[in-house]
Formats: structure tokens, C-alpha cells, sequence
């Protein structure tokens, strides 16, 4: 368990609300004094026990007065948390130094605060926490009173023993927390990177709209626009050519042809002017997908089968848009001079591979591209344009560190397909030994990306 910037930035919006705390040390007061009172009253064992019970009033105390002190909807800061953790921290270690230390069984309850603290804080803070609690155990080992027991004569442990115990208190302690530390921060991460990828769909979704609500309106304002340039027209002829009125019904109907135009294009930007746009054959919607990179200065090959009759007809949505967007814009940012995509279909399966010669994926990050927040570009690069959206795919040469990103191109894309059923794997061209020495040489080797849907899954109904 590190602490990072980012990490502590993924915690940061992760405070932990009070009344989770307050909760979660009643249910310790109902167990701890339903374990005094039953040692003490049920087993008859002599110990301190008006003293454990103080203990575990006074925790009771402390929740009281932080639930009429406090609104239940109060987020506590990472130092808050801390110090009410390494109180019930204390609580416990007072508690078990009055009960045998840490030949008590309930010893191992030592462990929870570090536990909460890894789910909820960053690591920092937890560290600390751990450290708080290794000394309370450390502590306990000498200094205790006897453990409770029938007849007064507690059994005597040997101090092997008991060292072992607070061996395997210490390892437990530190593997749950870096466990559940490695599980929140990865489940933070995630949910984070979902909701980006939400918020990507959410805005081409409303693209999608906008294109319609284009085409309609282009729709409903030809037929006033035609109106307005056909009385234009005929006042025109009317008019003698030098009435001085003339020349400003030339202008309006000049206009009026202008916004025809407008309006072509309004209905253009669906890429279908009969509202048949939700529906686009795959050679189509690559080509649509591809015309934006045309004047990167980048060759983009588009290869399909010689027989195109039965090529798949697909829904155009925007997740698939932007998912294969997103895959060739990275590939035409890092290609040296191409790109190609290729197509092929059978009855069964549908495959899309992009390809480039550009420098390849680099080697400690291909095994992870797909995971949120994986790039290999620096967090600040003044000098360079803001390539964030487009993903940690590929590392230009001598460039490894001078750009920017978050690592969630890659990850949006990746996930949007998978959606639509796919499936993607990436490679680089020939072997590891080639890549290498392609790298090494200076020479071009290339990244391979590989698609796949099942056609029925990908297909929509004819």
C-alpha cells in the first residue's frame, strides 16, 4: 500500500459520513458489553470489570454527543476519520489490556479500524493508523492484567506464543488493509472511469438528436424559404431595372437562396435526408467514421471484400461511432504515413481490424490497455496539444514523457464496443523479437487492433 497523488485525489471524494462511524461503534458497544456483562455475570470470572464497562460508556458518551453535536449528513476529512478511528483503536486496547492483552480471543478486533481505514482514507492516514495500532499490540504483549479465567489461575502461554499471536495480529492487519486498500481504490477507479464513459455516450447521444432536430427543422422551413423565393422572383420581373426597389428584391431573394443552402446543409449533417440514418451498411458507417481524419495528412485505407452484397447493415449508434472514432483517431495520431482498416464478414461473425505504422503499443502497458486510468503520458506537458481523450494506446518515439492524458480514451472506447457485443484484442505487427528490433532501429513496426461481434449481435434487422 503506496500513497500517490492519485490516490489520495480518488479518497479525497470519498469522505465517509459520520453517521457510518457513529453506527458502526454501536454495534461495537452492544458486542463489547454483551461480552463484559456475559464473562462477568454468565461465567462468574473475576476481572475488571466496572472498568471495562467505563470504557465502553464512554464511547457510548462520545457517540452521543457527536449525534446531537453533528448532522447525520456530515462527511468527515481523512484527518476527522483518523482520529476517531484511533480512538476506538485506544478504546480496544484498553479494553483488552483489563482482559489478558493478547491472549484474549477478541485481540483480533484490533484489526477493524485499520480495516474501515483502508476502504474509506488514503493511505497515508492509514499507515499511521496500522502504526497506532502495531504499538497498542506491541503494548499489550508486556503490559497487561491477567486474562479472565475460571478459579482465578489463568492458563500460563508461553511468550513464544504470545509473540506469535502478535505476529499474526501485525501480518493480518497489514494484508486485509492493503487488500481492501487494492479493492476500494480499483472499485473508486472504476466507478469514476464508468461515469466518464456515461457522460461520453450521454453527449453523443445528444448529437444524435441535434441531427435530428437539424433535419426536421431544415424540413419544416423549405417550404416558407421556397415561398419567400418564388414572390421574390415574380416581384423581380415585375419591377423595371432601374426601379430602385429592384435591387432590394434581388437581395432578398439572393438571401433566401442562401438560406436554402444553410438548410442543405443542416440535412446533411444526418448524413441522410429521408430520416433513414438510424440504419447504415458497414461500408458506410466506416467511411462516415473515417472522413474527419482525411486531412490529418495521414493515408487511410479502407479494405473491404471484392462482394459486398451481403455486407452487414448496422444500427448507428452513437457508442459504436464514437468507440471506432476514438480507435482511428489514435491510430492516425501516432501513424507515420497510413492507416488501414480492414473489414471482413461471414454469416457468423463480423471483424474489423485497424491497423498502422506507427511505433506500436508500447511493452508495459499493452497487458493493461483496456483498464481505466493506464497511460504512459506525463500529467502536465505545456507544449503539446491535449490528447486525453484519445487514450495511452500508442508512445511516439522520445515522446514517452511530453504528453498529457488520463488514461480513459482507450478505456471509453474499448468499453463502448464491448456493449455493442464485441470483442477487442491489440497487438503489435510480427513477432516481440521484431518489435524490438524494429524499435530499436528506428524502423516502423505498428499496432494491431482486432474486433469482433457476432453478426446477429451486431446486426440489425433488415
Amino acid at each position: 500500500m503506496v500513497s500517490s497523488p492519485l490516490s489520495d485525489q480518488i479518497f479525497a471524494n470519498r469522505q465517509i459520513k459520520l453517521d457510518t462511524l457513529v453506527r458502526l461503534r454501536w454495534l461495537a458497544i452492544l458486542g463489547q458489553t454483551l461480552a463484559v456483562v456475559f464473562v462477568w455475570l454468565g461465567l462468574g470470572y473475576d476481572f475488571e470489570a466496572v472498568l471495562c464497562l467505563a470504557l465502553v460508556g464512554l464511547s457510548g458518551w462520545l457517540n452521543f454527543y457527536l449525534h446531537f453535536q453533528f448532522q447525520k449528513s456530515v462527511r468527515l476529512s481523512s484527518l476527522q476519520a483518523t482520529v476517531l478511528l484511533a480512538y476506538d483503536s485506544a478504546q480496544l486496547g484498553g479494553l483488552l489490556y483489563l482482559t489478558g492483552g493478547l491472549q484474549n480471543p477478541f485481540a483480533f478486533l484490533l484489526l477493524v479500524p485499520a480495516v474501515v481505514s483502508a476502504t474509506t482514507q488514503p493511505a497515508r492516514f492509514t499507515i499511521v493508523l496500522a502504526s497506532l495500532i502495531t504499538g497498542i499490540a506491541t503494548l499489550l504483549v508486556f503490559f497487561h492484567q491477567p486474562l479472565p479465567w475460571t478459579g482465578g489461575t489463568p492458563p500460563d502461554l508461553p511468550v513464544l506464543y504470545v509473540a506469535g499471536i502478535w505476529i499474526a495480529v501485525i501480518l493480518t492487519m497489514l494484508f486485509m488493509s492493503v487488500y481492501a486498500f487494492r479493492i476500494a481504490q480499483e472499485r473508486h477507479l472504476l466507478a469514476n472511469a464508468l461515469s466518464a464513459t456515461e457522460l461520453v455516450l450521454a453527449n453523443e447521444q445528444h448529437l444524435s438528436n441535434l441531427d435530428g432536430l437539424a433535419t426536421a427543422a431544415a424540413h419544416e422551413l423549405g417550404t416558407p424559404l421556397a415561398t419567400i423565393q418564388l414572390v421574390a422572383k415574380e416581384l423581380e420581373r415585375e419591377l423595371e431595372r432601374d426601379d430602385p426597389i429592384r435591387e432590394d428584391i434581388v437581395l432578398l431573394r439572393s438571401q433566401a437562396e442562401r438560406c436554402k443552402d444553410i438548410l442543405g446543409k443542416l440535412r446533411s449533417l444526418s448524413g441522410d435526408e429521408h430520416n433513414n440514418f438510424t440504419k447504415m451498411r458497414i461500408t458506410a458507417l466506416i467511411s462516415e467514421i473515417v472522413e474527419p481524419f482525411d486531412l490529418f495528412g495521414v493515408e487511410i485505407i479502407q479494405t473491404f471484400p471484392d462482394d459486398l452484397s451481403n455486407q452487414p447493415v448496422l444500427w448507428r449508434n452513437p457508442g459504436l461511432l464514437y468507440g471506432l472514432g476514438n480507435l482511428i483517431e489514435n491510430a492516425v495520431d501516432f501513424a507515420q504515413s497510413c492507416v488501414e482498416i480492414r473489414a471482413r464478414w461471414t454469416d457468423n461473425g463480423v471483424s474489423l481490424r485497424i491497423s498502422d505504422d506507427g511505433p506500436g503499443f508500447a511493452d508495459a502497458i499493452r497487458n493493461r490497455l483496456g483498464d481505466p486510468y493506464v497511460t504512459t503520458r506525463a500529467t502536465k506537458n505545456t507544449n503539446e496539444p491535449d490528447t486525453a481523450n484519445r487514450g495511452p494506446a500508442h508512445v511516439p518515439p522520445g515522446n514517452a514523457l511530453n504528453a498529457g492524458g488520463l488514461g480513459l480514451g482507450f478505456f471509453i472506447a474499448k468499453t463502448l464496443l464491448e456493449r455493442s457485443g464485441a470483442k477487442v484484442s491489440i497487438a503489435n505487427k510480427g513477432t516481440q523479437q521484431e518489435a524490438r528490433t524494429a524499435k530499436k532501429d528506428h524502423e516502423i513496426s505498428g499496432a494491431v487492433i482486432d474486433i469482433y461481434w457476432p453478426r446477429a449481435t451486431l446486426e440489425a434487422d433488415q
